[in-house]
């Protein structure tokens, strides 16, 4: 079976060149999070699979660093607590493994920002859930045309593709672009 890697390379190189039209969202949502850390609030993140990476990818760099040396950021990444996530899902269902981790560790002011490949997850719509009743502001990045997530955060990225892969990769994309804006602003 032959692999096409050329046509794999345009693909991604067309689904990231596509964060280009998403510039005002990015930044909005950006913005949002670098207020809410400015204020000394936190950062909660989640995704599955994958998108689970992302959301501990987004929570490390801000605890720790991204570029330059500055104050550590709170932020929490719901799905990287294997005790906490195996409780929940027992005892609740895997439905509740963040959105009752928002209930415990949310407060007014505070960001989630879910990772979402198809916007489906039950998991992930209960989290968004919760947090809008908790008072935090919601970022949402999601693909294939956002799915069940779509206009359930204040703000939203979709990546206009039906491929996780490259979801993914653009999603990896808007993560750094979110950290140049919080580091600068916090600068």
């Amino acid at each position: 079976m032959h692999v096409n890697l050329a046509a794999l390379i345009t693909d991604a190189r067309r689904v990231i060149g596509s964060v280009l039209d998403h510039q005002p969202a990015v930044r909005a949502s950006g913005n949002a999070l670098a207020r809410a850390l400015r204020t000394g609030r936190k950062l909660l993140t989640c995704g599955n699979g994958g998108s689970a990476a992302d959301a501990m990818h987004l929570a490390e760099e801000l605890v720790g660093r991204y570029k330059g040396n500055r104050r550590a950021l709170a932020a929490v990444a719901l799905n990287s607590d294997a005790t906490a996530l195996t409780c929940i899902a027992n005892d609740f269902g895997y439905d509740a493994v963040f959105s009752r981790q928002v209930e415990a560790l949310g407060q007014k002011g505070d960001v989630l920002v879910v990772f979402s490949t198809s916007g489906n997850s039950p998991s992930i719509l209960n989290a968004l859930a919760a947090a809008k009743k908790r008072g935090l502001v919601t970022v949402a990045l999601l693909g294939k045309g956002g799915g069940k997530a779509k206009g359930r955060a204040d703000h939203e990225i979709i990546i206009a593709s039906d491929d996780s892969g490259r979801v993914q990769e653009a999603h990896t994309l808007v993560l750094h672009l979110w950290l140049e804006l919080v580091e600068t602003a916090l600068a």
